[in-house]
């Protein structure tokens, strides 16, 4: 999963980094509007958060372009803005979410993994296939009830292709939501994670959909 950070305040901004790469986020990190604006057309990313007073034009602004541009990426409005108009502001403006400073990382945790659910269609918490549950909030994966250890980028791509089980996802899609800006990928690096995970779940767990990508494998396979 990649996620865009939008914030101006360095200490705040490294500390929520940190935070969401903890949790096994590729973070891209942008300082001010302008950057936020070119990688949010360059990049494709499953959530953004995004400050408000930002120093080159407020995030009001942001958001307003990419929603105008026609860009859905889920968004959660991270702002020391606590009242009422300036919540009813941001949502009209195109938020999903709003969090106000200070807040609790567990919390901005807990609502970027639910503006992820709900991007993918659903709103249950488990995800689930094929006997593998994966949980989220805890990182647990198991299949059939046993716990399966995953390195840290094994779990990102299950996740991702679990959070969106009938889409192709191509090879660059998944390099895209392994590895944030400055971070290097061998030429091979998503078909060894891909071997990974089938040795683990099945080699019928993962589909080869040949010249597109790789899919979770239809339950009638």
């Amino acid at each position: 999963m990649r996620i865009l950070l939008v914030e101006d305040d360095a200490l705040l901004g490294d500390g929520i980094r940190a935070g969401m790469m903890l949790a096994n986020y590729a973070v891209d990190w942008a300082q001010d509007g302008k950057m936020a604006l070119a990688a949010l057309s360059d990049h494709t990313y499953d959530a953004c958060i995004l400050d408000l007073g930002l120093p080159d034009r407020d995030g009001l602004t942001v958001l307003k372009e990419i929603r105008t541009r026609g860009n859905h990426t889920p968004v959660l409005v991270l702002t020391a803005r606590d009242t009422s108009e300036d919540k009813i502001a941001g949502l009209d403006h195109g938020a999903d979410d709003y969090l106000t400073k200070p807040f609790d990382l567990g919390e901005l945790q807990a609502r970027i993994r639910a503006l992820v659910r709900r991007a993918g269609g659903t709103a249950q918490p488990l995800l689930q296939y094929k006997g593998v549950h994966l949980d989220p909030s805890s990182k647990r994966v198991t299949l059939h009830g046993q716990d399966v250890p995953l390195s840290g980028r094994e779990y990102s791509l299950l996740l991702t292709l679990m959070t969106h089980p009938t889409r192709i996802h191509s090879k660059s899609q998944l390099e895209d939501s392994l590895y944030a800006w400055g971070d290097e990928a061998g030429s091979n690096t998503v078909e060894v994670f891909i071997h990974h995970l089938r040795k683990k779940f099945g080699s019928d767990f993962i589909k080869t959909v040949r010249g597109l990508g790789y899919q979770l494998a239809s339950n009638d396979t």
